[in-house]
């Protein structure tokens, strides 16, 4: 079956939202919208205006060491990186520059730093940068992970969220369900009213994308 994409443009920057209602499945919950972050992620022009505004969330008095990328945001995290520097925020890196780093996932679903890695986190100011924040269990995870590492997390950042706050931090988001979306149902499959309606999964899907059923 093919999903038909719709697109919600942002009414203050040229960045669209690129979504398909349906019944889909993720590794936490069910959800009636699959959120396609594909071309955000990887075109150079649209992850170049991601992180200008996900940027402009943060105060300038914020120390930035290193951006934690999940869910294959690095070429956003690069852009940010480059634009939290040209706009004059500090890092406390011996080079003065900032780190983008990409954590590693146990079979567990935990998040794991290598000895090559976990320098850019030790002791870093880190921002967590997420494509979609829904459940927000990956951000927790992300949150956990950079305390566990004795980094000092700084903020939580997102293309698109659905809850507000995540370990105490407010989730920056261009896209929300204040703003878009405000149908937007994510629900465990044991609740799920669409499986409870006999209406069957159209898809599985994950940061990497969509698999149609």
């Amino acid at each position: 079956m093919a999903i038909q994409l719709i697109e919600y443009p942002k009414t203050t920057s040229n960045l669209p939202l690129r979504v398909a209602r349906g019944h889909f499945a993720t590794s936490h919950s069910h959800i009636n919208y699959y959120i396609d972050l594909t071309m955000t992620k990887h075109r150079l022009s649209e992850a170049r205006e991601a992180a200008i505004e996900l940027a402009s969330a943060f105060k300038p008095s914020t120390i930035v060491d290193t951006i934690l990328c999940l869910d294959g945001t690095e070429v956003i995290g690069a852009c940010m990186a480059s634009e939290l520097s040209r706009a004059g925020f500090h890092s406390m890196n011996s080079h003065r520059t900032i780190y983008v780093v990409t954590p590693e996932h146990t079979s567990g679903s935990q998040l794991i730093f290598r000895d090559n890695s976990a320098p850019m986190i030790v002791g870093k100011h880190v921002i967590v940068l997420a494509a979609s924040v829904t459940t927000g269990y990956t951000a927790q995870a992300a949150i956990e992970a950079v305390r566990y590492y004795n980094g000092i997390p700084e903020g939580i950042c997102a293309i698109f969220a659905c809850v507000d706050t995540c370990e105490g931090f407010p989730i920056n988001s261009i896209f929300n369900t204040r703003n878009v979306l405000d149908d937007y149902q994510s629900t465990s499959s044991h609740d799920c009213p669409l499986c409870k309606a006999g209406i069957r999964l159209d898809a599985m899907v994950n940061a990497h994308g969509i698999s149609s059923f």
